[in-house]
């Protein structure tokens, strides 16, 4: 017993002795070595830097999220634009295969919506009006006639406030658009959620209300070359969109309210296709356009996640599948990039087809096409949407 009581003595002497030594060493209280924990732990998944400032005076911050795999995401507070995404190729060399800039007065300037979030309103509005309830709204013009994005000011050139949940590998943007903000109706509060996964996912859920009857349709506007080297063009990449029928645009890209069958067309991705196979093919859509910039009208309607579209690049091996619970999706080609704009590092330009954009979303021009899913917000509500990016090899 003796024996035994000794021992416990012994070792209760040297786990204080042991203690104190650790103290004195570190100097650190038990609060300030539990955040330096909890930051060293945090910082292989989230960390935060400043950006720079707007012209404005507003101070603009970047986090970039990794995932185990190696995987990074770096998203910026204004415009809420992912600057950069970096995935592996088949020999798990890690490339950016986002399109962007180098500096925040590039992304201030005009720009075509590199990685930014959209709305009001995703897409064009024609004549920039749309009425509820007999009551008729104007908004800004500015794309020639029609209302593109939001307009003027949309959700892509205001600075959004950053939230990080316990989690670590998520990013929670929250502004306040209010009401009359380029006209449209309602003081709208949105969230956007981006989350990292273990899987080379990068899922997007976004979330509205309002206090007075409005129109919503939120998407992400990120320019995609999986190549990981924007010197070359997206032609090569095989696309898959999973879509029986697209809508058909007049002069100004308005949808005709037709639901056109693609079977037959240079529309038709509903097997693996190049995206430079047809698209200079001899067709009144693809001159409107000047190449794809068209809505699909996705199979799936349903508002459960859903296959939309892959893209394939076969000399780096990157996959890409996108899942949504949107009923369209905008296949973008890059048409109007005309290499004026620099790429990020200071080499080369972006020139014409150097990027894709697959924008999950309602149909364009929705609020005045009543055959159209609805894009309109009541009071007590919730808008709801989710769009996941997954990235993998093949």
């Amino acid at each position: 017993m003796k024996k035994i009581k000794h021992t416990v003595y012994f070792l209760c002497l040297f786990s204080f002795l042991f203690s104190l030594t650790n103290c004195k060493g570190d100097g650190k209280s038990d609060k300030e070595k539990e955040e330096v924990a909890k930051t060293e732990s945090e910082i292989d998944f989230l960390t935060k830097e400043d950006y720079g400032t707007t012209a404005e005076g507003e101070k603009v911050e970047q986090y970039t999220l990794t995932n185990e795999a190696g995987m990074e995401v770096k998203i910026i507070t204004y415009g809420g634009r992912i600057t950069s995404l970096k995935a592996p190729d088949k020999n798990d060399e890690f490339e950016d295969v986002i399109l962007g800039f180098d500096s925040l007065s590039q992304y201030t300037s005009d720009h075509p919506y590199f990685g930014a979030l959209i709305g009001r309103f995703g897409n064009r509005i024609a004549g920039g009006k749309f009425s509820l309830d007999g009551e008729e709204y104007q908004l800004p013009q500015n794309d020639g006639e029609n209302s593109l994005h939001g307009g003027y000011q949309g959700f892509d050139k205001v600075i959004w406030t950053a939230e990080v949940p316990s989690d670590s590998t998520s990013l929670v943007l929250t502004y306040q658009s209010k009401d009359n903000e380029m006209g449209y109706p309602g003081n709208l509060d949105v969230k956007v959620t981006y989350t990292l996964n273990e899987d080379n996912s990068l899922d997007v859920e976004y979330e509205a209300e309002t206090d007075k009857k409005t129109i919503v349709n939120l998407t992400q506007h990120s320019y995609f070359n999986l190549t990981g080297d924007f010197s070359k063009t997206i032609l090569d990449h095989e696309v898959v969109l999973n879509a029986d029928e697209f809508l058909p645009v007049d002069e100004t890209l308005i949808p005709t309210g037709e639901l056109r069958s693609v079977e037959g067309t240079p529309f038709d991705f509903t097997e693996a296709k190049k995206v430079g196979k047809e698209i200079e093919a001899e067709n009144k859509q693809l001159e409107l356009g000047l190449g794809y910039d068209h809505c699909w009208v996705l199979n799936d309607q349903t508002e459960d996640m859903h296959f939309a579209a892959s893209a394939y690049d076969p000399e780096s091996g990157r996959f890409l599948e996108v899942s949504t619970t949107e009923p369209g999706i905008q296949f973008y080609t890059g048409n109007f990039l005309d290499g004026t704009l620099p790429q990020q590092g200071g080499e080369g330009t972006y020139a014409k087809r150097s990027g894709f954009c697959l924008e999950t979303q309602h149909y364009p021009d929705s609020p005045n096409q009543e055959k159209f899913p609805s894009v309109v917000l009541n009071p007590g509500e919730k808008y709801s949407s989710k769009t996941s990016f997954k990235f993998s090899v093949k």
